[in-house]
């Protein structure tokens, strides 16, 4: 993503916004599946904004990270929160807001659709406090093996 101009906000850019709103209209111009998905990214993009700051800056990374690795998951939202399904409509993965059932942390969720499985146990949550680069190569290498 560019780097912001010092008077916008730490979230989405304008022009970032203006795309996402664009994608949503082209969706919707494709017909019943395209106006799902599109009503689906728009409900995930409300979701984000009603966020409080640095949940809000999480979740916009997660949603890029998520929709640039990932574009075959469709964004939607799931008990309020946004998620990325797959084709059959089954959540593959969710991001809950620290502030939805005031937690100290972020969490990145992977649900049973996920394609983690890694012997009898293994991970399927991840809290999320801060975005950097590792924070990013670790949420991109969840993403496509939950999708491979």
């Amino acid at each position: 993503m560019p780097a912001k101009n010092a008077d916008e906000s730490n979230g989405f850019s304008a022009q970032e916004r203006a795309a996402m709103k664009e994608r949503a209209a082209e969706l919707r111009a494709e017909g019943k599946k395209g106006a799902k998905q599109a009503d689906g990214l728009d409900a995930v993009l409300a979701a984000i904004a009603k966020m409080g700051p640095s949940d809000r800056e999480l979740a916009e990374r997660v949603h890029v990270t998520v929709t640039a690795n990932a574009p075959g998951l469709a964004p939607k939202t799931w008990y309020g929160m946004p998620a990325y399904a797959n084709a059959e409509g089954k959540v593959v993965l969710f991001f809950q807001d620290s502030g939805k059932f005031k937690y100290r942390y972020s969490t990145l969720g992977f649900q049973d659709a996920a394609n983690l499985d890694d012997g009898d146990m293994w991970p399927s949550s991840y809290a999320l406090v801060n975005w950097s680069p590792a924070v990013e190569k670790k949420v991109i290498e969840l993403v496509k093996a939950a999708v491979s």
